[in-house]
């Protein structure tokens, strides 16, 4: 018996609204369009897949990276954390679990820095959970104090503002040196003289997926200068004269050319958080969320990110305002760096309260596929990824 027109139609479009919904869940790029769109991490990483062979020729573990190794194959980088003592139960948390996961294949130094002495429990505890040689550092006065050319009385003033509309440690003056010594001062450290690369590791976060690579030799072997997990938006209210100035120092600095390939549209999107781009004037606020960054210090040693550096210092917005290191090295990245030596490593399982990088692999424990966060829901929002994927890509 023939079909009724009426309920052949409706069959018909009933299947074209399914074929639409599948075609949501499964399109190619895994992105969510729309504001707050997220990135939905269900592609399986080469470099983590056990039966997958990656692209390209990583360095895996060998004798050559033993602890005591004569002719060893480690590359001159380190593990670098800024860290205080009271925190040394937190910062051996993180340690045992980069350990487990990485660096006991590799044997990578730890250089731990501080503005005060380490004490000796602090040096006895965080030996005792590696077989790498751990170095402990005091920051020198002049790198970490409050420059002689920040006014107390303005400061006082503009804190007390910041912190009456909601921004966290708007008045506490370690924080702001901490964002500036992060920002501009740790790779000039005389410990760090002879070292290119760094991966920086933050107390209390967690790292989830077996990484059977060498990652600093991946950055060398791939020419890549800073590669990151996660990244978000800022708050506009903590860094609202911050892209300004970086006109104005790019007005005044001619010479410092944008970069060909440089992510500048990454960093004045106005399309998914326009509110951000009008309160930051013209900056996206998107950035790289630096507790997790393995770098090339020679982009923070060239000349361009030296100047635009002290350009940002003698405009005192590390203290007047809350410049954080994030932006200020996003934005650097993001204008005088080649945008496609920018690695994300989606293969590295990754959280600092309160969000997460968790790869889709069977090497990966302890993190739910896909998850941004496991705070509220709106937090979701603030994943700036999938600008980054628009803009330059997932390489």
């Amino acid at each position: 018996m023939a079909i009724a027109r009426p309920v052949r139609a409706l069959l018909i479009l009933a299947a074209v609204v399914w074929c639409f919904f599948l075609y949501q869940i499964f399109k190619p790029d895994g992105l969510i369009r729309g504001p707050g769109a997220r990135y939905q991490n269900f592609e399986r990483d080469p470099n983590l897949d056990p039966t997958g062979e990656p692209e390209g020729v990583l360095r895996r573990v060998s004798e050559k990276y033993a602890p005591d190794a004569e002719d060893s194959a480690r590359i001159p980088a380190t593990l670098l954390a800024l860290v205080r003592n009271s925190e040394v139960d937190d910062m051996v948390q993180s340690m045992v679990d980069l350990e487990r996961t990485w660096n006991h294949k590799f044997n990578y130094p730890w250089t731990f820095f501080n503005d005060e002495p380490f004490s000796d429990e602090f040096k006895t505890k965080t030996q005792a959970v590696t077989k790498a040689k751990c170095n402990y550092e005091l920051i020198p006065k002049d790198h970490w104090s409050t420059p002689s050319w920040i006014d107390d009385a303005i400061y006082d003033e503009s804190t007390s503002v910041l912190a009456e509309s909601g921004v966290q440690y708007a008045k506490k003056i370690s924080y702001h040196q901490m964002c500036r010594w992060n920002s501009g001062m740790f790779y000039k450290h005389p410990a760090l003289k002879d070292i290119r690369y760094y991966w920086r590791v933050e107390p209390k976060v967690h790292f989830f997926c077996d990484v059977d690579y060498d990652v600093f030799a991946y950055m060398y072997d791939n020419n890549k200068t800073y590669g990151f997990t996660i990244s978000l938006y800022d708050d506009p209210k903590t860094l609202p004269t911050l892209w300004p100035e970086t006109v104005k120092f790019l007005a005044d600095n001619p010479h410092h050319a944008v970069h060909e390939n440089s992510a500048l549209k990454w960093l004045t999107d106005d399309i998914r958080r326009p509110d951000h781009n009008k309160k930051a004037q013209g900056y996206s606020t998107c950035h790289f969320w630096s507790n997790f960054e393995v770098a090339d210090m020679d982009f923070w040693r060239s000349q361009v990110y030296d100047d635009y550096f002290n350009h940002l210092d003698r405009a005192g917005g590390f203290f007047y305002e809350r410049w954080g290191d994030a932006p200020v090295h996003s934005i650097a990245l993001g204008l005088w760096e080649d945008a496609s030596k920018v690695h994300w490593f989606r293969d590295i399982g990754y959280q600092h309260i309160p969000f997460f990088n968790c790869p889709n692999s069977p090497k990966c424990k302890g993190c739910v596929t896909g998850r941004l966060t496991d705070g509220e829901a709106w937090l979701h929002r603030e994943d700036c990824r999938p600008n980054w994927f628009k803009y330059v890509g997932m390489g």
